[in-house]
């Protein structure tokens, strides 16, 4: 399967967003974008995608070049071997910044995870030339398992809420622990937010407990402000108030149809569609010390994914801010 066509990548995008992406150049003379002055490139997590099939890759990953992606997060190796990623990531011109590995096992001795040994993963990292193993979400309980017709959705929002504060300190004790275990083989650690994060549990809540007993040496975030603004905050204040320990941005938009809360209810809409003040939000986590903006999406529209990632790009290049 050779790249996707530039006409095809434009299908079903937006009269504006169609037009910025086609013509780049002619954006880039007018005025520096957001991103050429901050000096980043745009990012992808591939869990945009949706389903990606492994002869699918390298396919893939020329059309996530193609649109001009720069940087990519792997949602897991997808049942590929590290050394298959980074050739074929290498084919296409893109730098793996991160690999989102679970705090449970996933899939079998053979998936890699969290509670892989240290060595394992950093040898894993290494040869992606990755940076940062990203736990996805916390850790679940022991007693995690759907009830009969119940959806994961529910089962997450049920179970999370009945294991209280201890569920979210043993997160943070296991994001401590693989911290210092693989800061010395020069892998950061970081953690991925949801809006569920943010729900009360008694006088604090789960993001509370995690920055409280996190070490800030050894684990940073993967904050998904999507998700903080989801859960009724204002994303800039919140940015403020996490400097320092920022290191990469999910750059998710929310509909401003979708009211707050803290069921995880996936779907969103393309980048730049949404309600977030992406001009004021992306400095914000700049200054807090992200270096690494990684689009994430789930199209609620009927779009393709890769045309939603299309148009989220062509929205954030000619971004001014």
């Amino acid at each position: 399967m050779r790249a996707m066509d530039r006409r095809a990548l434009l299908g079903g995008l937006g009269t504006a967003a169609a037009a910025a992406f086609a013509a780049p150049a002619a954006l880039g003379r007018a005025r520096r974008g957001l991103f050429q002055r901050l000096h980043q490139p745009v990012g992808l997590q591939l869990g945009a995608l949706g389903t990606i099939a492994p002869r699918e890759i390298d396919a893939t990953l020329a059309n996530v070049a193609e649109i001009g992606f720069r940087e990519i997060e792997l949602p897991g190796l997808l049942g590929l071997q590290p050394a298959a990623w980074a050739a074929a990531a290498t084919r296409a011109g893109l730098k793996i910044t991160s690999l989102h590995l679970p705090l449970q096992g996933m899939g079998g001795a053979a998936s890699l995870s969290m509670l892989s040994e240290p060595a394992q993963i950093a040898d894993a990292m290494g040869t992606l030339d990755a940076k940062w193993a990203v736990a996805p979400i916390l850790m679940f309980p022991a007693n995690f398992r759907p009830a009969p017709g119940e959806s994961l959705e529910a089962t997450i929002a049920r179970t999370i809420a009945a294991a209280g504060e201890d569920i979210w300190k043993q997160t943070a004790e296991a994001l401590n622990r693989k911290g210092e275990a693989l800061r010395p083989l020069g892998i950061g650690v970081a953690y991925h937010n949801h809006n569920l994060d943010f729900a009360p549990i008694g006088k604090t809540t789960g993001w509370e407990i995690l920055w409280r007993e996190t070490q800030a040496n050894l684990v940073g975030f993967e904050l998904d402000i999507g998700w903080v603004k989801l859960a009724g905050l204002d994303p800039v204040r919140f940015i403020d108030n996490a400097r320092g320990r920022i290191k990469l941005l999910h750059v998710r938009d929310i509909s401003a149809s979708q009211p707050p809360g803290y069921r995880i209810a996936m779907g969103s809409p393309t980048v730049g569609a949404g309600s977030l003040d992406w001009a004021r939000i992306l400095p914000a986590a700049h200054r807090a010390g992200a270096r690494h903006f990684l689009v994430e999406q789930e199209s609620q529209s009927g779009i393709a994914p890769m045309a939603a990632a299309a148009g989220a790009f062509a929205y954030l290049s000619q971004l001014r801010g």
